[in-house]
């Protein structure tokens, strides 16, 4: 099973919609971890599961979902209410809570991914003001029993391989 997870993309409109497209085929699951900054009406948002971010003024979006697929649970909050910008902390203590086995957030603009006490932790990075890097990221997350693999993608150049991780769950 695979899983498209975006992130912080900012009134991107054409943009989210390529990425269902390019994608639409081989993925079971879209993910936008909030600040799309799109009303939930808009047909581009159509697709996508997304959770309001600090920039989502529309309060049709939930601030946090679970969704579980191939056997895992996925918690999916933006991380501003979680305070992700200075650690990984209060949302690890949530992801315990609801006993997710991964854990989807966005706000910093930071890519990255790692393991914290057995929850993987997925920030895909922004798709407009990315942080740290110059590419336009999101990551594709295939799930297979207890192994996760990560795939990060540049928006406009695709697959990045040497950004490419297996975790075991």
């Amino acid at each position: 099973m695979k899983v498209l997870i975006v992130s912080d993309s900012h009134g991107l409109v054409s943009e989210l919609g390529v990425l269902k497209k390019r994608h639409g085929k081989e993925v079971d699951l879209f993910l936008h971890c909030g600040d799309s900054e799109l009303a939930a009406s808009e047909v581009v948002m159509e697709g996508y599961i997304t959770v309001q971010g600090n920039c989502d003024y529309e309060d049709k979006y939930p601030t946090e979902t679970i969704q579980e697929i191939a056997g895992k649970k996925i918690f999916l909050t933006h991380g501003h209410l979680y305070d992700v910008k200075s650690s990984l902390n209060s949302l690890l203590y949530k992801a315990k809570e609801v006993q997710a086995d991964i854990a989807c957030f966005g706000h910093s603009h930071y890519l990255g991914m790692e393991v914290v006490d057995d929850v993987l932790f997925i920030n895909p990075g922004s798709l407009r003001l990315p942080r740290g890097r110059i590419e336009q990221t999101y990551v594709i997350l295939t799930i297979e029993r207890d192994r996760l693999e990560t795939e990060v993608y540049d928006f406009h150049k695709g697959l990045l391989p040497e950004l490419k991780n297996d975790f075991s769950l």
